[in-house]
């Protein structure tokens, strides 16, 4: 539990400025930025409100710094991004508070996403010296192949709010090691974490304007004059499916590399032969982990009809259960939601299901008083129909319908225009090559409600993304390669 005063302490820390060119700097303007505290409406701080004027400001600097910090070794990008990693490590409980305090989390879940955060950078501190290249002899023999890996620029970073450290590490992490420049925009709700990491940066030794930080309240205004640069070469993006197209239309005026991931709907599938302790102790991490409020979140429970209501009597029991409460304090294991329209969201897509003939096992509605608290919900007999089968809930939600059959269940799992993750319990080893083989989706879970790892390539198909962030294939997606055809 945090006190009064260790909250006023942790926010004190947190530079409230733009950070370009190596220096904190107020938005030209003049401008603020209120940042609000989800679990009681009160303003926490304001940080800098930049404009058009500072966000190319920030390409500048990201476009001074480019050459020079292409050129510096690989070993001494790797070492600023470990260094990194163990101040964050040793900075863990602040940060932790911090992003509990912008965001609404229970802080046990803070501390665990700081330390995910924090392995992106361990993790591409490895990878800066495993750039490689190859050497081959032509197939005539008449020459050599040789292809090298070069950074691929000044690259635009857009993180969102419900990771507000994680998701900006796992951008930045690969940026650093490939040898990028960026500019990084951190949603209007939850600016300090990034702010804070960027401190954190500059004292691990990342040389002046290779991260430039841009907080804002209209991304749109920012991010236009950036996207229209000719200097700018990439776009990496995290947040919904309706602003990654418009970003997309955007970015294919100058033809910029992207990296998108977006929404999510995953399917949690059970099967007659699952575990249902485990299977339920796996839903309750894959749908209440953040308080819903993630793209990898359960958004829809598939079971078999043989298992549907024990398993949806436990789920209910297990969620009713849960307290409710500020992140910061103790107990606490259900935080607010983001936002009064994010509640509002919440709270219609469950009406609609109950007016369709979804049936409450428990919660249901939003909690009075102030904050923006939804009561963690269960819901069975949801009609084929019910626009959260549909639509991405992002809240503490859990949508039960049944199948009959295998070939049914991953009909109703795929049928979705989304294909971020998908999860499946059953203990019968071919069944779970066959569902992880005919899933449509870019990750899957098998007897498991967690796939997040920096060491595993995260990412969608269909309309969840394009490329992939973490893992081996992480810092591709910021490398261009160069072939030369040598006459020897």
């Amino acid at each position: 539990m945090a006190t009064p005063e260790q909250e006023r302490a942790v926010l004190e820390t947190v530079p409230g400025q733009l950070l370009i060119g190596g220096e904190w700097r107020d938005a030209r303007s003049g401008a603020r930025l209120p940042v609000e505290d989800p679990s009681t409406g009160e303003v926490l701080c304001e940080v800098a409100d930049a404009t058009a004027d500072d966000a190319v400001a920030a390409l500048d600097a990201a476009v001074a710094a480019a050459d020079a910090w292409a050129a510096t070794p690989p070993r001494e990008r790797g070492e600023i991004l470990r260094r990194a990693f163990e101040a964050i490590t040793a900075r863990s409980d602040e940060l932790a508070l911090l992003m509990t305090l912008e965001m609404g989390k229970p802080l046990a879940e803070s501390a665990a996403e700081v330390a995910y955060a924090a392995e992106f950078f361990r993790w591409f501190s490895e990878e800066a010296v495993r750039i490689a290249g190859r050497y081959a002899i032509a197939p005539d023999g008449a020459g050599r192949i040789l292809t090298l890996r070069q950074p691929v620029g000044p690259c635009y970073l857009i993180t969102p709010w419900n990771f507000p450290l994680a998701m900006g590490t796992r951008k930045i992490g690969p940026a650093v090691a490939a040898g990028c420049t960026m500019v990084i925009k951190p949603a209007q709700s939850t600016p300090l974490s990034m702010l804070a990491l960027g401190r954190i940066l500059l004292e691990a030794g990342l040389p002046a304007g290779v991260l430039n930080i841009v907080t804002s309240s209209s991304s749109s205004a920012v991010s236009a004059p950036i996207l229209s640069d000719p200097r700018l070469r990439k776009l990496s993006f995290t947040g919904s499916t309706e602003v990654g197209r418009t970003l997309l239309a955007q970015a294919a005026d100058r033809v910029l590399r992207v990296s998108m991931e977006l929404g999510g709907n995953a399917p949690f599938l059970v099967f007659d032969d699952a575990d249902l302790d485990a299977a339920v102790e796996g839903a309750m991490i894959a749908k209440m982990r953040n308080i819903g409020e993630a793209c990898t979140a359960a958004n829809r429970f598939h079971v078999h009809e043989s298992v549907a209501d024990a398993f949806a009597g436990r789920l209910a029991e297990r969620m009713g259960a849960l307290r409710l409460g500020r992140g910061s304090e103790e107990g606490t294991e259900v935080g607010p939601l983001i936002s009064a329209d994010q509640r509002s969201k919440v709270a219609a897509l469950v009406e609609d299901a109950v007016q369709r003939g979804a049936t409450t096992q428990v919660g249901g509605g939003p909690v009075p008083g102030p904050g923006y608290f939804f009561a963690p919900t269960v819901l069975t007999g949801v009609p084929a129909d019910a626009r959260l089968l549909r639509e991405e809930i992002f809240g503490p939600v859990a949508p039960i319908t049944t199948f009959a059959t295998d070939a049914e269940a991953l009909a109703q799992a795929n049928d979705t225009e989304f294909g971020l993750v998908a999860y499946a319990y059953t203990r019968d080893l071919q069944r779970a090559f066959r569902v992880l083989e005919g899933l449509q989706t870019g990750m899957v879970g098998i007897n498991q409600g967690l796939v997040s790892n920096a060491a595993a390539p995260f990412g969608g198909i269909k309309q969840s993304g394009i490329g992939r962030e973490g893992g081996r294939e992480g810092i591709e997606e910021y490398l261009e390669v160069k072939y030369a055809a040598v006459n020897v």
